[in-house]
């Protein structure tokens, strides 16, 4: 049971920084990756609503917050590994990419190949945009502070 959960929450990862990177970056490292393997769709790219959940405090009752557009595809790879995505908005590009990526990553042939190629560089610029707005937070920053009148 250990192990599967260790691979559920390293899948949950990758999939989390595929559907956040944005597309073109997605594109952009795609490129790097040469000879895919042949896939077919299980489920070709659509475009649908999601309603959002919220909790006031965290722990309070759920509410729903709106509806969210999302993209979703599944595809499996010619040695039968299937991978699935679910992206922000309405990008089939995205999705398709985002679910190839994760068949390849399920495949133990391709799996270094694109963490390599593809997950770090874009988990990289995750953490430079976090890093940055982060940044541009804490320059707006204001430190209240209260000064003790000094009465005798």
């Amino acid at each position: 049971m250990l192990s599967q959960t260790k691979d559920t929450d390293a899948r949950r990862q990758w999939m989390g920084v595929l559907a956040k990177s944005d597309e073109s970056r997605l594109a952009h490292f795609w490129a790097d990756l040469q000879s895919l393997p042949a896939w077919d769709y299980l489920r070709r790219p659509e475009v649908g609503l999601v309603m959002v959940r919220g909790r006031m405090g965290g722990d309070g009752g759920p509410f729903n917050l709106g509806e969210m557009t999302v993209t979703r595809c599944s595809v499996r790879l010619q040695n039968g590994v299937v991978g699935h995505a679910w992206v922000a908005g309405r990008s089939a590009r995205h999705a398709e990419m985002a679910a190839i990526a994760d068949a390849l990553m399920q495949d133990e042939d391709w799996r270094a190949l694109v963490d390599e190629k593809l997950l770090a560089p874009l988990q990289a610029r995750l953490d430079h945009d976090r890093a940055t707005d982060a940044r541009k937070a804490a320059a707006t920053r204001v430190d209240f502070f209260t000064m003790v009148r000094g009465e005798d």
